[in-house]
């Protein structure tokens, strides 16, 4: 048959061969069946056989053949002893046979609900022999001719495959490193199918895959590091087919919340601690893609909780170390891209993200060089400005962390030089959108390390220059996400008190809109001013102040009282440093304005911030008690004409809970002046007496009114009063 090492002479012969095993291959004796399928797959796995001989058998119908011994298999229950037999002989043909591609793929179409079934059947034996080739040609079919999966196709093979993945990790079954990657690859070309995105099911039975994959190649990273590639790209895969346009509901927020606590609980632990034992750059590349991808999605909160995660784990200066271990192009690249997805995820500018992204081949890879580009004069070199903003935006980033990429001296020493060096371009040229802000938080921070710890000198020329543009520029404090450590050296600068009562002015009139938004970061303005050693108790009294004494500014001051509301909310003993620094004297002068006493939405919020403050407020911590009588005088004079005419309303309960406030703060000797003044109005008596007789009035089905109703808010707040009435101390009335 053969004249040489290489071909076979007579090709009439090869297609003779093909016709004489149709009829062993039809047989009825599956014994027949099998030896003939050992035969042809003997001779079609011979290395002389050339690709255009097995495509003569595929061509000559066998693969036909063999789908059709593996459909009658599957639907027999009478060839048990034959049936794995069987199914191994017709897989290892038809595998062979795939490889003549552009003839067989055809053939293929037509056995894909034949090998579905077969998968349930080999998917569930671990290691079973033909496991990994009855999966490879699945895989060919779903990539080559997504449009005949059918509904139940997807269902079935997602949910074997997943299944398979269950079993591996759970440890009751094993599985080879080529299936594992045939698992991943066919997941991921079903996730492709647009036709899965309105299948319910498919994206139940997918849900656990990714983990279990993860798990699965970590488990096994020291013997078998590329699976991994594998397990991440399903991954990454999962978590962009979670966002289809089709795809809602819990089910996507599980998988994308699944995906993330992956990634949180396992990949990044492991990729911090194995990082300098990996020995290939493609697996380090992959995962911070499979990171990058993440971020890369809808900034929804996940995203923010994740790029929070990597910032807490000091992702900065860990990547620079990658950076040292692959000091690659592509590596380099990578790390900036990831740079500028956390820069969007956590600031919320798209500008800043896209800054770095053009800036990243001109900058350095190793960190201490980014610094050698700051301390540069630009001269209005567009290229180094731009590198030095995406620095200035990567050190901004790090220091919400505190994540050090290099010694302090260094940072301040750079930023100083470059604050000399380029003041005319910073006041006069052009300049990036934000670029300010950035340096006044980095400057400050440094700045503040600096006075920590006593090592670190600091330029004066710089500092002045500072400022200066700081009194030029317009600039927003109290609205950019900012350093606590930067916020607090900030308002300890005596010199520019005046600025900062500006910033605060502008904090309180743009407050409707910043509020929620994630750059104000409203517990680090509560947090300063609770502790007490700055200035922005007495600058935000002040304020408040300026705007009771100023006509025309009532949206700013109730705004800016709403403001002060919440950040005692948030931190109630910033109401110690408000009373120490006087708040008394400007909620005298709110409701001493006779303007306000027509504004319903001011009277209200002056009242609210003044109840909550005294609820909030150590008594030792109040002063200036005098301010406090005229305050009770003028709510007296509001209070008992308002409930005579109108009744009782919001107003007037809240007056009420200040007034109880005072008197239980007089029972600690403080504003005993002002508990007087209420205790011996007459008329307030009076008032308190008919309201609780009216209520009485109503006897037993008094009982059927509790707090939610009107009278029984009413009665409520009224008998709280007459508590720290009688609470107070009965001298305080006999030495009146």
């Amino acid at each position: 048959m053969l004249t040489s090492e290489h071909t076979i002479v007579n090709p009439p012969l090869v297609n003779l061969f093909a016709e004489a095993v149709k009829g062993p291959l039809l047989s009825s004796d599956n014994q027949v069946q099998v030896v003939t399928l050992d035969l042809l797959y003997l001779f079609l796995s011979w290395e002389e056989v050339s690709g255009k001989e097995i495509e003569v058998f595929v061509e000559q119908n066998i693969a036909d053949y063999a789908f059709e011994i593996l459909r009658l298999s599957v639907e027999s229950s009478q060839m048990k002893e034959c049936k794995g037999p069987l199914i191994n002989g017709c897989i290892q043909v038809l595998d062979v046979l795939s490889t003549a591609e552009k003839t067989f793929l055809q053939r293929l179409a037509t056995g894909l609900t034949t090998l579905v079934a077969i998968l349930q059947h080999v998917g569930d034996v671990p290691f079973h022999p033909v496991q990994t080739e009855t999966l490879k040609l699945i895989w060919s079919c779903v990539t080559n001719w997504p449009g005949i999966v059918s509904k139940s196709h997807f269902e079935e093979i997602s949910l074997t495959l997943s299944r398979m993945l269950k079993k591996n990790i759970d440890g009751d079954a094993g599985m080879l490193p080529r299936t594992l990657a045939l698992v991943c690859s066919i997941l991921v070309a079903l996730m492709k199918c647009s036709a899965t995105q309105e299948i319910s099911s498919f994206l139940i039975s997918i849900q656990d895959a990714p983990r279990n994959a993860v798990l699965t190649s970590l488990s096994h990273y020291d013997k078998q590091p590329s699976q991994l590639l594998h397990s991440l790209y399903l991954l990454k895969e999962a978590y962009a087919y979670s966002h289809g346009e089709k795809l809602t509901g819990s089910i996507c927020t599980e998988l994308r919340g699944g995906i993330i606590d992956v990634c949180k609980t396992h990949i990044l632990p492991w990729f911090m601690r194995a990082l300098n034992d990996i020995e290939d750059e493609d697996i380090a590349l992959a995962v911070f893609e499979t990171f990058h991808a993440i971020l890369l999605q809808d900034y929804n909160t996940g995203t923010k909780t994740f790029a929070n995660i990597l910032l807490s784990s000091s992702w900065f200066s860990f990547s620079f170390g990658a950076l040292g271990l692959f000091p690659t192009e592509k590596m380099k690249l990578r790390v900036y891209f990831l740079f500028s997805s956390l820069s969007e995820a956590l600031i919320g500018d798209d500008d800043s993200g896209k800054c770095i992204r053009d800036a990243a081949p001109h900058l350095p890879s190793d960190p201490v060089n980014l610094f050698f580009l700051i301390g540069q004069k630009s001269s209005q070199n567009h290229e180094l400005s731009s590198c030095q903003y995406a620095v200035l935006i990567l050190l901004h980033i790090s220091s919400f962390n505190d994540d050090r990429i290099a010694d302090d001296k260094l940072v301040l020493a750079s930023l100083e030089q470059f604050i000399i060096l380029n003041s005319n371009e910073c006041l006069y040229g052009p300049f990036f959108p934000g670029m300010l802000k950035l340096l006044v938080n980095l400057y400050a921070l440094y700045r503040a390390l600096a006075k920590i710890s006593y090592q670190i000198s600091y330029s004066l020329e710089a500092e002045r220059i500072m400022f200066h543009l700081l009194a030029e520029k317009n600039w927003n404090l109290l609205t950019t996400k900012i350093n606590p450590t930067s916020l607090k050296w900030m308002f300890q600068q005596e010199r520019i008190c005046k600025l900062l009562s500006l910033q605060i002015l502008n904090f309180f009139r743009s407050y409707d809109n910043l509020k929620g938004q994630q750059n104000v970061d409203l517990h680090a303005i509560a947090d300063l001013i609770a502790s007490g050693d700055n200035f922005a108790g007495i600058l935000f009294v002040s304020v408040l102040e300026e705007l009771a004494d100023e006509f025309d500014k009532e949206i700013d001051s109730g705004l800016g009282l709403r403001a002060v509301q919440d950040i005692i909310e948030i931190a109630p003993p910033a109401s110690d440093q408000l009373c120490l620094h006087g708040i008394s004297s400007a909620i005298q002068k709110f409701y001493h304005q006779s303007r306000y006493s027509f504004c319903p939405d001011v009277f209200i919020s002056i009242s609210e911030l003044t109840f909550m403050i005294l609820q909030a407020v150590q008594s030792e911590s109040i002063s200036e008690e005098d301010k406090w009588v005229g305050i009770v005088v003028k709510l007296l004079d509001f209070l008992i004409p308002s409930v005579t005419a109108d009744g009782w309303s919001t107003e007037t309960l809240i007056i009420i809970g200040i007034f109880s406030m005072i008197l239980h703060h007089s029972i600690n000797q403080k504003l005993v002046e002002a508990s007087k003044s209420i205790l011996l109005s007459a008329p307030l008596v009076q008032m308190l007496s008919n309201t609780i007789t009216e209520a009485c009035r109503k006897g037993p089905a008094l009982l059927d009114h509790d707090q939610a109703t009107e009278i029984g808010e009413v009665l409520i707040s009224v008998l709280a009063l007459l508590f720290f009435a009688f609470k107070r101390d009965c001298g305080l009335l006999a030495s009146s």
